[in-house]
């Protein structure tokens, strides 16, 4: 039996267009830095649509590359291809996650609820939990 729960999580990256974004990438900021801590389920037209409408082109200085291998985003992922990413200006959005963590990683995709716009990236702690 999994254990889900609401948390926030900064969306640093989407894969796809910005507009019409399938997954999101996950970050949250651990020992300073912004870090990839996972990324989402596809997303349903509907919420693709709208997060679109939020997403702002990452200006120069993103900590987070243009590509990354596959299985920084899932580690089940026998692919050891990479996964190009659009990055974005961070925002927060609230997901749907498997309390069970890999370090500080999810250890299974989450699921995008909705976006935060009233939270400040900035303003999110590191969950307790996590190293």
């Amino acid at each position: 039996m999994k254990h889900r729960e609401s948390v926030d999580v900064i969306c640093g990256a989407v894969i796809g267009p910005i507009n019409r974004p399938e997954a999101i990438v996950a970050g949250l900021h651990i020992d300073g830095e912004l870090r990839i801590v996972g990324r989402s389920a596809p997303l349903k037209a509907a919420a693709a649509k709208l997060l679109g409408a939020q997403l702002q082109p990452a200006g120069p200085g993103h900590p987070w590359p243009h590509r990354v291998k596959s299985t920084a985003l899932d580690r089940f992922n026998a692919d050891k291809d990479e996964t190009e990413l659009t990055l974005v200006e961070p925002i927060v959005v609230e997901v749907s996650a498997d309390t069970a963590m890999t370090g500080a990683s999810f250890r299974h995709t989450v699921r995008f609820l909705r976006a935060r716009p009233e939270l400040h990236p900035e303003d999110l702690s590191t969950p307790s939990d996590m190293p």
